[in-house]
């Protein structure tokens, strides 16, 4: 498969015709020209911004249809497909004031609408705006979106949770490929940084359907950084400070783009001290440093767009096993820490045909992760190196039919050089084929899919039988079938119904097909079953959404049901003076939903307030609760907006109360966890000097320094608070 892909973007890419071209005039509906509205052709990865009189010209663009995205701050988002490009189109357009959110274009899902036309209810921020909310690091900016949190060691190390959901029953993508870095291991992160990433889209719920084996629970996909506008060549430096981990966060990325040709790179440092809890005392090697490095090249005619994209990240991550002891401000890393070096490599190409196209995705990652116990020489070391291929076919659309067929696939290896095996040395081949229609009239969209898959994974037989580390070898094969059904419509002009059935499905890692030791991320001795089942869910989503200009109000509610659900349990044993968990299996339910309303009140065009509430409850078929279940959250944000003469411009301020109720709905071994309220202040704008412009940000999370412990945080268990009052100021210049 890997050769015929290869093959068939070789041969496709000396392709060569006539070029073609996109003119026209942006204006208000009062006519007036708009300048600086932004164009962007999505597929071709090749944007421009109108000038003083409104215009815009995009050339080299591809046969057949275009889509092309239309967005100005203040104004609706528009997308507008040509159906068949000719050498010279004219594409004049009209945007429309709007002071609520921006309708985005969604990436994730197959047919890339609009999310006012999507009929799956998907979450979009942008990196930018997650940042202003003054957040050290990205999972932790991710936790802040209804129906997302985290599960957390410290400041350092986040996973991400969808509605009840962790580990691998959630996928993450970036630069279009499914990262793989041993994220079943409880202090694995997903060594992923915010810089260079444009926005993150939170599908919540299973998504197996697009993405195959492990989205059950939903996915998180980041679309990086966009090339700069054609014919332009920008730079950019940002520095964040961090008052309560003395951090710093520094960033330089430069940009150009030519009509055919596009290059970007991105170098970023991230370095922390130990957080201090409320009472101003620090939490000992909870520090931590980054260094990630984001680069890209592409290039696209009429005939083909490719764009391959390269990022490298380096952690070195103390682990805080020690609470409260040795006080010091100091950024290098104590034992017992880890070191991490991640590779990512991306290939992305559309070959456009006259009425259709094929979109590839190939993806390399390159994971070493160790651990250091008391010296520089790795107890565990383990290399994955995964291949992923993604490949789909657009069919030309049929009235108002659209049709994809794809294929996707993934191998794997994982590789032991240490003292210590957390999971075999193994192998991993994923293969799986789906199809999926999108049929829209009036207002209502029908959405429809299949999908096959297989997993098959096997291990090598490792140690001494009877003892610790021992390893049986693994032949293993699951298959799986999944379908999706979606609706969407609009009830009356401002009520938009959404509704989603869905299945899923997991295969069991590693770690619960074969663990045999004593696990330091969980401080228990885990034994695997090698005779799990998969994981099988069916979904149900319902979201209703009602907006005007003024009102935006929205409620999602699900029932989730999973067949086969996978989770350790005591076995009452002691090993190594290790509490003993077993994995086990049985089927489970988990159920809740979030509501939201963002008010602008008129004329007060300066004011918006937001509030929203999400629940989950997460049981098994007995009835005791599941474990790792977030809290119920409360959120509420009062937000102004304001420009100071010509010096200030798009400033804001912002106050956020995020109310955690108390977590009393625990399994059997986990401790019920007290409610807290914290109080968070933002500030920020952009700053004109005559020519000089730079855009400045201050935040103050946690303002009343409360002391508090998350319910998901590892270090719960030792009675270890979360971080205390942190102020961040951040700058950006553009160069």
């Amino acid at each position: 498969m890997k050769k015929i892909i290869i093959a068939l973007i070789l041969g496709f890419s000396g392709i060569l015709s006539a070029q073609n071209s996109v003119s026209g005039v942006i204006t208000d509906n009062q006519n007036q020209p708009l300048p600086g509205v932004s164009v962007y052709a999505p597929e071709v990865h090749k944007g421009t911004t109108t000038d003083i009189d409104g215009k815009y010209v995009l050339n080299n663009l591809p046969n057949g249809s275009l889509r092309l995205a239309f967005s100005y701050v203040g104004y609706a988002n528009q997308n507008t497909t040509i159906a068949k490009l000719t050498k010279e189109n004219t594409l004049d357009i009209t945007l429309l004031e709007s002071i609520l959110e921006m309708d985005e274009v969604v990436v994730s899902t197959p047919f890339n609408k609009l999310q006012s036309q999507n009929v799956m209810k998907i979450d979009h921020e942008s990196i930018k705006t997650l940042q202003q909310k003054g957040t050290s690091t990205l999972i932790e900016g991710l936790a802040t979106i209804p129906g997302v949190s985290q599960i957390s060691t410290g400041t350092s190390i986040g996973k991400p949770v969808i509605r009840g959901l962790s580990g691998n029953r959630v996928l993450v993508y970036s630069q279009g490929v499914r990262i793989e870095n041993q994220q079943f291991g409880d202090e694995h992160g997903l060594g992923l940084n915010d810089a260079g990433i444009e926005s993150v889209e939170v599908i919540k719920g299973p998504a197996s359907l697009l993405y195959g084996s492990d989205a059950l629970g939903g996915v998180l996909y980041f679309n990086p950084e966009k090339f700069a506008d054609a014919g332009t060549f920008k730079a950019n430096f940002s520095q964040k400070y961090f008052t309560n981990t003395q951090g710093s966060n520094s960033s330089i990325g430069l940009k150009t783009s030519t009509d055919n040709w596009k290059f970007l790179a991105r170098g970023s440092f991230n370095t922390h001290s130990d957080y201090k809890i409320a009472n101003g005392d620090r939490v000992t090697n909870s520090r931590y440093n980054e260094t990630d490095f984001k680069t890209g090249i592409g290039y696209s005619n009429s005939s083909f767009s490719s764009v391959l994209r390269y990022n490298y990240n380096k952690l070195d991550i103390g682990i805080p096993e020690e609470g409260i002891a040795e006080q010091s401000s100091s950024k290098d890393t104590q034992f017992p820490r880890q070191g991490i070096f991640n590779h990512l490599f991306s290939l992305n190409n559309v070959i456009f045909f006259e009425n259709s196209k094929l979109d590839v995705d190939l993806g390399y990652i390159s994971n070493d992760r160790s651990e250091f116990e008391d010296s520089n020489d790795a107890v565990l070391r383990m290399k994955l190196n995964t291949f992923n291929y993604n490949a789909k076919y657009h069919f030309p659309k049929f009235g108002k039919i659209e049709t994809i067929l794809g294929v996707q696939g993934m191998h794997q290896t994982n590789t032991n050089s240490g003292e210590e095996y957390l999971i075999p040395n193994a192998t991993t081949n994923d293969f799986g084929v789906f199809g999926t229609a999108n049929y829209e009239w009036n207002s209502s969209v029908l959405q429809v899919g299949l999908r096959f898959d297989n997993r098959n994974v096997t291990s090598e037989t490792h140690g001494t039988e009877g003892e610790e580390g021992y390893f049986e070898a693994l032949d293993k094969s699951f298959d799986s079938f999944n379908a999706s059904l979606g609706y969407k419509t609009k009830i009356a002009e401002p009520f938009t119904l959404r509704l989603n059935v869905a299945t899923g499905f997991r295969a069991p890692n590693l770690a619960e097909l074969t663990s045999n030791g004593v696990h330091e991320g969980t401080n228990r001795y885990e034994i695997g079953n090698s005779n799990l089942k998969t994981e099988q869910n069916i979904q149900t989503d319902l979201n209703l959404e009602y907006k005007n200009s003024h009102f935006e109000f929205f409620v999602n509610g699900f029932y989730n049901h999973i067949n086969n659900y996978i989770y350790t349990s005591p076995t009452g044993e002691v090993l190594d003076d290790n509490d003993v968990f077993a994995y086990v299996q049985d089927n489970a339910k988990l159920f809740g939903g979030e509501v939201g309303l963002h008010f602008h009140p008129h004329p007060l065009d300066w004011l918006h307030f937001e509030t929203s509430f999400e629940t989950v409850t997460g049981k098994k078929d007995n009835d005791d609760y599941l474990p790792l279940i977030p809290a119920n959250n409360w959120n509420n944000t009062l937000r102004t907006e304001f420009s100071i003469k010509n010096w200030f411009k798009e400033g804001y301020a912002s106050l956020n109360v995020s109310s955690t109720l108390d977590q009393n709905n625990v399994s059997g071994f986990e401790t019920a966890s007290k409610g807290y309220t914290l109080v968070n202040l933002g500030f920020g704008g952009t700053v004109k000097l005559g020519k000089t412009a730079f855009d400045v940000n201050l935040n103050g999370n946690n303002l009343f320094d409360k002391k508090y412990i998350a319910h998901l945080s590892r270090l719960k268990t030792d009675g270890i608070p979360n971080i205390g009052r942190n102020i961040v100021l951040g700058v950006n210049f553009n160069l």
